[in-house]
């Protein structure tokens, strides 16, 4: 017998072209050169928003990775299984050129299609985006070594996938190993030794505390070799189809990125392949680890932009009291404010990725080399906040593992932790200013473009301007700044992204951000507390 009709709960957030649905995105894109992917995207939004991808995204992050260490028989196999529902994600991804398309076809655009495409699918499954990231990121510095390049970039570049650890593939994804039980960011002070075999060959013993997606293809790794500490492509598998004696200890019991296995590995023995010059390791793996960054902000942005989609999904779907939620003034500002945040990001994001084109002048690698670093700090932190506000908005609902929400929540935090916590950026940024202060040279021509047309804007860049200059005059008198690099980094952010999108950006959407973030009523500490006068129905409409 049936107890009661259920009615007043939102539909089911599916069949949605998620690029479509994603304004901000779309106008970036455009503006980026990049609209030669439309279909493309278009395509992408299409396939993540269906049931079916969906209920994969769930499936992969309930059945978590198992390892394997041993078969049957008692041989060493070192295998991780993942569920059928990850093998179709990352599958799809990899079809799309979610992981190296700006390099297979490098053109004006080609790094913000991309980076549409991986947020696209980062925003439904964000653990599968952990080794598309890496390989994407490997791809530069594996292109620089002639020999192994010849080997490794067609596969690289390609997009098929194959998930097994087999010889003969046409594609491969990459991972990477740089941090030990004792160093963690110190890299430094790793132990993994190197001993040289010849023709460029090592063989490699030690150990790495984290090696994310180890069923990857091959991985770049960090290990001392006589000419001190170097860097290393080593496969999973030797020339011969045998296993490289890289051993998988045990998987990481992570708060998040649940679909994406993370493991301890000892390396007895294993062969590695020298890139670059022996004791150039840090230089040499330094541009894939400022590409993961760059991504990092994009997974950031991407499960940004899921919170604040399934928040305003459900509140335009729900009553209370009399009235749809949306429609209440407290909740229509919490929305707007949710979009505000992934709409600074999204713009800064979409500016950087185009600095990272085969066509980016000096300034834009300038602008890049910093704003990069500023940006990985800020979005990465501003994300589980956004994330824990936007769950809020779905009441009980949002906290139980039924919707995506409670997922988002506990990925978020990861972004802030992977390629350089925030003090590990905020001393790059300190260092950026000091070695090479051409990137702020090139930073700030980038936010001046904006001059004019918003006296707030104007104000906070006269700010962060002489910030800029009193840290410079520490560090040129010996002195510290580091306790003031935190507050350094937020101006900094805040200013690109504010001038981003007064040159950009709708009205309300412009003035919603420098009223909220930088005007004198700004409050900035919990989402909602949007000043009066603030088009907050507007902005509200575009999340």
């Amino acid at each position: 017998m049936s107890t009661h009709e259920v009615f007043n709960q939102a539909p089911a957030r599916v069949d949605i072209d998620e690029y479509a649905a994603n304004v901000a995105l779309v106008e970036g894109v455009a503006r980026y050169d990049a609209a030669w992917a439309d279909e493309a995207l278009h395509a992408t939004g299409v396939h993540v928003g269906t049931a079916e991808f969906q209920h994969d995204a769930r499936r992969a992050n309930r059945h978590k990775p198992e390892l394997r260490t041993h078969d049957r028989w008692g041989h060493r196999i070192d295998e991780v299984e993942y569920d059928p529902s990850y093998h179709r994600i990352i599958s799809a991804a990899v079809a799309d050129g979610a992981h190296t398309s700006a390099f297979a076809d490098p053109r004006p655009g080609a790094n913000v299609a991309r980076a549409a495409t991986f947020m696209l699918y980062a925003q439904i499954e964000p653990g599968h985006a952990c080794p598309a990231s890496m390989t994407h990121s490997a791809a530069p510095v594996i292109a620089q070594q002639p020999e192994l390049a010849a080997e490794w970039m067609p596969r690289l570049l390609s997009r098929s996938y194959d998930g097994r650890l087999v010889s003969g593939k046409e594609g491969a994804l990459f991972g990477m190993a740089m941090t030990e039980k004792q160093g963690g960011s110190d890299v430094r002070a790793n132990t993994t030794v190197a001993v040289p075999i010849g023709e460029g060959r090592y063989e490699l013993t030690g150990h790495k505390w984290f090696c994310s997606a180890p069923m990857s293809d091959g991985f770049l790794v960090l290990a001392q070799a006589p000419g001190g500490l170097s860097c290393f492509l080593m496969p999973r598998l030797r020339e011969d189809g045998t296993r490289n004696a890289m051993h998988i200890m045990r998987l990481k019991d992570k708060l998040g990125n649940a679909a994406n296995a993370s493991s301890e590995v000892e390396y007895r023995g294993a062969i590695g392949h020298l890139i670059g010059d022996e004791g150039r390791g840090v230089r040499t793996i330094i541009e894939m680890v400022t590409n993961t960054r760059l991504d990092c902000i994009l997974g950031s942005l991407a499960g940004m932009r899921q919170a604040a989609a399934e928040a305003a999904w459900h509140v335009r779907h729900r009553a209370a009291f009399g009235r749809t939620l949306i429609d209440q003034p407290a909740m229509t500002g919490v929305i707007a404010d949710l979009q505000l945040e992934a709409e600074g990001v999204t713009a800064a994001a979409l500016r950087l990725a185009r600095a990272y084109d085969i066509d980016a002048s000096a300034q834009d690698a300038g602008f890049a080399r910093l704003g990069t670093a500023v940006m990985k700090y800020w979005a990465c932190k501003r994300g589980p906040a956004h994330a824990a506000e936007a769950l809020e908005c779905l009441g009980g609902n949002g906290y139980t593992e039924d919707f995506p929400l409670a997922m988002r929540y506990r990925e978020q935090p990861v972004m802030a932790v992977w390629e350089g916590s925030g003090n590990v950026i905020a001393l790059d940024v300190l260092r950026a200013l000091a070695r090479e202060p051409s990137s702020f040279e090139a930073f700030d021509a980038e936010v001046s473009l904006a001059r004019g047309a918003d006296a707030r804007l104007d104000a906070h860049l006269d700010r962060t301007r002489a910030l800029v200059r009193s840290v410079a005059a520490e560090m040129a008198s010996d002195a510290a700044p580091e306790g003031g690099a935190r507050g350094l980094i937020s101006a900094l952010a805040l200013a690109l992204q504010g001038a981003l999108l007064v040159q950009h950006a709708p009205a309300s959407v412009a003035d919603g951000f420098v009223a909220s973030r930088l005007g004198e009523d700004a409050t900035g500490f919990l989402f909602g507390e949007l000043p009066t006068g603030v088009d907050a129905g507007a902005i509200a409409a575009r999340a």
